[in-house]
């Protein structure tokens, strides 16, 4: 017993760990110390039989109540070399865990690169060493920007002058990504120590924009920070940030809580884009919390956020409305380049079975001839949604989810894309044995192999045929295969590029002057609320890659166009999409959102479970509504009854969710705060055995 007593010197610090919110063990666990430790720093402590890495949150002068100081352990090794964590990204972690309702510990230590845990001090040490031996050097020359347009100017000048948030409304081909540029540039020459965060929607922009800011800033460390990369470069590029020595980090959402100790700008590009929402672990926004941290950050040194996007989400539009935000707008294309033209097609009276109407063909035909290329957009990829047999009703199900195993002709496989079951097309029925199974809808592989027979006769300026390429997750799987049909693209190697919303994601293609979306009506009439303002962004976002360089447009004597193929030509959302008008269409939108007090009027949260049957699922759910009643915040929410989700059953799990809505968000925060501890203890009831797991999204995007 004499040895367990802890030295009289010893200190006591609470430490955060990777612990799930269910685990009941609390946000930290207090250990005891030989030596002094500074909040934030990177410790390994023992946890059960193991040790795991953890983050020193708060110091003690004594252990607290009901813990005995003789069966505390110790802190094990420290990671002195790193430095720690300071007190704004702590409060960053600290806010997201609680706002998104999940464990302190699963937010901080997410956080860090996974290469991370795994380290021991001497590793470390070497890595530092490599580290500091590669820094860039501190001065240099950067390569010359150009001239700045009008819009251009009048927006960083208005930049200089506020630390508000700052919503960048610039139509597409504006140069939005040079004001990013040069906000950058002023900061980093004004403060040698300044660092910018840069974020990006998706993988597959990062290295595009990283190549424009190495090329401007070559004297100066970039990084990127997203899931494509290996373990050892995400260590590699956190440290470097960490440690200051790179000024501008690139990256995803998960770049949003990157340690960045003198961060002065913060830049969200895209900024309505749902990729910025995490849909799984602790769902949070990207978005949201850039704007958040600016704050924090501003609390020590003046930070910025800059949100742009040429069709803001409707919580960042209503924020510049009531004032919260700076709205800035750049109307205008660089080079004085035209908007394209709406060319509506009108399906009804196209031919039966059309599928590409052969005005839009013609079209693709001409513009091919003069060395000019066109995008189709078709937000579906595989050959064909479904396989049916006509004569006893099968359907190609996925055996594991309540959704179709989609057709893919190239490999003649049928593939769930819920939960990834693969499996041969059968060569009949497999329930009747008719031999004339046949394709349902279309993918944009179906619409490829379409196009290179329609355009069989075609030719190029050079005389050789039109050249039909695909860009979607199916041909970009593979290491280096994104860069390389974009290089392609760039290098005007291919005629007609035929894609999902991936290909309207920010790409500067040069010699794009028609776009043409094929399957459109599909978000029209979703059951989805925000279907409107999603279709309304892909079609704007699609139509700006169109015609971006005005003097190859000019040179061509050509007219830069957007096809819609559409059954319903009268539908309002068309209007404001032939002008071009993003602000009729949000006023539009946000009245209807008002009347209904939808968000950003009202406040949502979804709670999910995923049990074995349905029936546990909603179970679990219906006493979850009931073991509610009269918590803090009850009586200003309204809790709906739980449901099936849309896709009810994925990988053999049954899935439910219940949606919750307020108008006050304090109060909706309060009511999930103490109804926590109240969903866990629901785990032991037997009339919910079979749930496997349940979660609470704050601000859902999709219901």
């Amino acid at each position: 017993m004499t040895e367990l007593q802890p030295p009289s010197s010893a200190i006591w610090v609470d430490v955060v760990v990777t612990t799930p919110a269910h685990s009941g063990l609390g946000d930290s666990l207090t250990y005891r110390s030989e030596r002094p430790l500074t909040p934030g720093a990177l410790v390994r402590v023992p946890l059960g039989t193991r040790e795991t890495l953890g983050i020193v949150w708060t110091l003690r002068d004594e252990p607290p109540a009901g813990l005995d100081p003789a069966q505390t352990r110790s802190v094990g090794a420290t990671l002195d070399a790193i430095p720690p964590l300071n007190e704004r990204w702590r409060e960053l972690v600290a806010f997201a865990a609680r706002y998104y309702q999940r464990a302190l510990g699963e937010v901080a230590l997410s956080a860090l690169p996974p290469a991370l845990r795994d380290l021991q001090t001497e590793q470390l040490a070497r890595r530092l060493k490599k580290l500091a031996a590669s820094a860039p050097p501190p001065s240099g020359t950067d390569n010359p920007p150009p001239a700045p347009s009008p819009d251009q100017e009048q927006a960083l000048e208005t930049l200089r002058a506020t630390i508000q948030p700052v919503l960048l409304f610039g139509t597409t081909g504006s140069g939005k990504t040079e004001v990013y540029l040069r906000a950058a540039e002023r900061l980093l020459r004004d403060d040698p120590h300044a660092q910018v965060l840069v974020m990006v929607p998706e993988i597959n922009l990062t290295p595009q924009l990283e190549a424009r800011f190495r090329d401007r800033f070559a004297a100066h460390g970039v990084v990127s920070l997203h899931s494509g990369l290996t373990p050892a470069q995400r260590l590699k590029h956190w440290l470097t940030a960490h440690l200051g020595q790179a000024r501008i980090v690139l990256g995803t959402r998960m770049a949003i809580f990157a340690s960045l100790p003198r961060l002065r700008l913060i830049v969200v590009d895209e900024e309505h884009d749902p990729s910025y929402k995490s849909q799984e672990g602790a769902r949070y926004s990207a978005r949201d919390l850039a704007v958040y941290r600016a704050r924090l950050e501003s609390g020590h040194t003046p930070c910025q956020v800059l949100l742009g996007s040429a069709t803001p989400s409707l919580e960042s539009w209503h924020a510049a409305e009531q004032g919260r935000y700076l709205r800035l707008a750049m109307p205008g294309r660089i080079g004085g380049g035209a908007l394209p033209r709406l060319r509506l097609v009108d399906m009804n009276h196209q031919p039966r079975h059309t599928v590409i109407a052969p005005a839009l063909v013609q079209a693709m035909v001409e513009r091919a001839a003069r060395g000019e290329q066109s995008l189709v957009l078709l937000n579906r990829r595989g050959y064909a949604p479904v396989l049916a047999c006509h004569d006893c009703g099968w359907k190609s199900d996925c055996p594991h989810c309540s959704a179709h195993a989609v057709f893919h002709k190239i490999d003649r496989t049928l593939r769930c894309h819920h939960c990834g079951h693969t499996t041969r097309v059968p060569r009949a029925c497999p329930e009747c044995g008719n031999l004339d199974i046949t394709p349902l809808g279309r993918g944009t592989e179906q619409i490829e192999e379409q196009l290179a027979g329609l355009l069989a006769d075609a030719r190029r300026p050079d005389g050789q045929p039109v050249r039909v390429a695909r860009l979607d997750a199916d041909t970009t799987r593979t290491k280096g295969s994104l860069e390389s049909r974009l290089a392609d693209m760039h290098a005007g190697e291919v005629d007609v590029l035929v894609g999902t919303q991936m290909v309207a994601k920010g790409h500067d293609f040069r010699r794009i002057t028609l776009v043409a979306s094929i399957n459109t009506d599909g978000g029209l009439f979703a059951s989805d609320y925000r279907a409107p303002e999603r279709l309304f962004a892909l079609l704007m976002q699609a139509a700006g890659r169109a015609g971006r360089d005005a003097a190859f447009v000019a040179e061509q004597g050509s007219s830069v166009e957007l096809w819609v193929q559409t059954w319903y030509p009268q539908h309002p959302l068309f209007a404001a999409l032939a002008r071009h008008d993003y602000p009729a269409f949000a006023a539009q939108q946000l009245e209807e959102r008002a009347a209904a007090q939808m968000p950003p009027y009202g406040h949502q949260a979804l709670v999910r479970a995923e049990a074995r049957t349905q029936e546990a699922a909603q179970a679990w759910l219906t006493l979850a509504s009931q073991a509610g009643d009269g918590l803090p915040g009850r009586n200003h929410l309204t809790l709906y009854p739980p449901v099936p989700t849309t896709i009810q059953r994925v990988a053999n799990v049954e899935r439910a969710q219940m949606l919750l809505e307020s108008p006050s968000r304090p109060a909706l925060q309060a009511f999930l705060a103490a109804w926590q501890p109240v969903l866990q203890a629901l785990r032991t009831r037997p009339e919910t055995r079979g749930l496997i797991r349940w979660a609470i999204d704050v601000d859902p995007l999709s219901i």
